[in-house]
């Protein structure tokens, strides 16, 4: 089956709109999310597809291929003792960085109250969390995230580089921020400003480089 998909042509709108154009490449099922996924830099297939739960191995294999031929992502091995092959984007699928965060502004409001069935990753509060920043007018820096799912960083204000990555921060971080369930979903909802959730005490900022400040400031 997968030998046909590559083989068969991709399916178009056939409509001369550019956005028809965009969706005939980034359109199908579970591919902007890998992009949200590849944000963060390189990635195996082992990675990908345990945080893009619910995606078979057959399509994640079919769109990780399709993305390639479109020229949004690259694969490479990686040198001993790794050897293993990594997923990352190109300077065309990094430009999806504001489709992505426009998406997830819009959607913001349908969130709603977590539900029973819903999977959570801690880095999926990255993308939200990188607009708040913006939106609140913070500077740019390393900012480490804990949460009760996990922890991730982000870079704030960084246009070129990875924009968010798991775990601890690789280095100092300029600033430390410490959500609760209900404060991390409230401020992703769009409920709930980052500067009022500091004010409100629902947000703990450490750290003394200037990003801190500036948030306990705000």
């Amino acid at each position: 089956m997968s030998t046909l998909r590559r083989m068969s042509p991709r399916r178009s709108y056939d409509q001369y709109c550019s956005a028809a154009r965009a969706l005939d490449v980034v359109g199908d099922r579970w591919t902007l999310l890998i992009v949200r996924e590849l944000l963060a830099g390189p990635r195996r297939y082992t990675d990908l597809h345990a945080d893009l739960p619910g995606v078979s191995t057959d399509v994640l294999a079919s769109r990780l291929k399709d993305m390639e031929r479109d020229g949004l992502t690259t694969r490479r091995r990686l040198p001993p003792p790794g050897a293993a092959y990594v997923y990352e984007l190109t300077g065309h699928g990094r430009e999806l960085l504001p489709v992505l965060q426009a998406l997830g502004e819009w959607g913001a409001p349908l969130l709603g109250e977590r539900r029973a069935t819903d999977a959570v990753r801690a880095h999926w509060f990255a993308l939200p969390l990188s607009r708040v920043l913006r939106d609140a007018g913070a500077g740019t820096g390393l900012v480490e995230v804990r949460l009760e799912e996990g922890e991730f960083h982000l870079w704030a204000g960084d246009e070129d580089g990875p924009v968010y990555g798991d775990g601890p921060a690789p280095e100092e971080p300029d600033a430390r921020l410490s959500f609760d369930a209900a404060a991390c979903e409230a401020v992703a909802r769009g409920e709930l400003s980052l500067p009022e959730a500091v004010r409100e005490g629902r947000v703990e900022v450490l750290g003394e480089g200037a990003l801190a400040k500036e948030l306990r400031e705000a």
